[in-house]
């Protein structure tokens, strides 16, 4: 077994000390906090998708991460601090549940590990956006919309019998702010990478040839020979 991948095992998970509270439903495109809206809280999702968004001073929005079941956002509430910038609306009808900051700190104080898979989350999130960011800086679109792709398919895919791994519906508009760029750009790669063979695609689902997709960055020297995992932090980038 790759030592990343025993290192992934190791990790604490949040959920096994955290209470249970009240499940809030969110409809599809329903906004969850923005800067109307203040966070309430360190959200975690049950069941559907959440897209955290930023806001640049010129307007731009920039997708942070796209939250499936058992991923958290919400995390600035634990500094007592808002960020008006950042933004969580609903992709899909969503379950969720919210701790708000004296109920985590009070769970810590009970469970102390809590503190520990808190900061292991938090660390692997910081890691995970160092990366992206690293992309950005570094490579040219057309294989920034590949690792994004592959990016989104270990955080919100599903392994398919096949051997691709399906995403659920995102539109291209939702794919070129999680990339930075238009959503012209990101449709004629999408096309480009259907003639390539590397994804299939309708209006319900991505299916992304993930194999074949990580041979075609290796050849360009993108991602290093070793590496298998769609996993961001696993994904090997170099050339940076």
């Amino acid at each position: 077994m790759p030592r990343n991948h025993e290192a992934v095992l190791a990790f604490e998970d949040p959920l096994n000390y955290l209470p249970r509270k009240p499940i809030q439903e969110f409809g599809k495109r329903r906004v969850i906090y923005d800067e109307n809206q203040p966070c309430s809280g360190l959200y975690v999702v049950i069941l559907g998708r959440v897209k955290v968004t930023s806001t640049a001073e010129d307007g731009f929005e920039t997708i942070g991460r796209v939250v499936c079941a058992e991923g958290f956002f919400g995390e600035f509430a634990l500094i007592g601090a808002e960020n008006r910038s950042e933004s969580a609306v609903a992709l899909d009808t969503a379950s969720i549940m919210c701790w708000s900051r004296s109920e985590i700190e009070q769970q810590i104080d009970r469970e102390p590990r809590l503190g520990v898979a808190l900061s292991q989350y938090l660390v692997r999130q910081c890691i995970e956006l160092q990366d992206r960011i690293e992309s950005m800086a570094v490579h040219k679109t057309p294989e920034r919309v590949m690792l994004a792709l592959l990016q989104l398919g270990s955080s919100a895919g599903t392994p398919m019998a096949d051997g691709t791994t399906r995403i659920g519906s995102l539109t291209h508009h939702t794919i070129a702010e999680y990339v930075g760029t238009s959503r012209e750009i990101v449709t004629f790669q999408m096309n480009r990478l259907r003639r390539l063979g590397l994804l299939t695609y309708s209006r319900k689902f991505i299916d992304i040839h993930a194999p074949a997709m990580q041979q075609a960055l290796r050849e360009q020297g993108i991602l290093s020979g070793h590496s298998s995992s769609m996993n961001g932090q696993a994904l090997g980038f170099v050339g940076r």
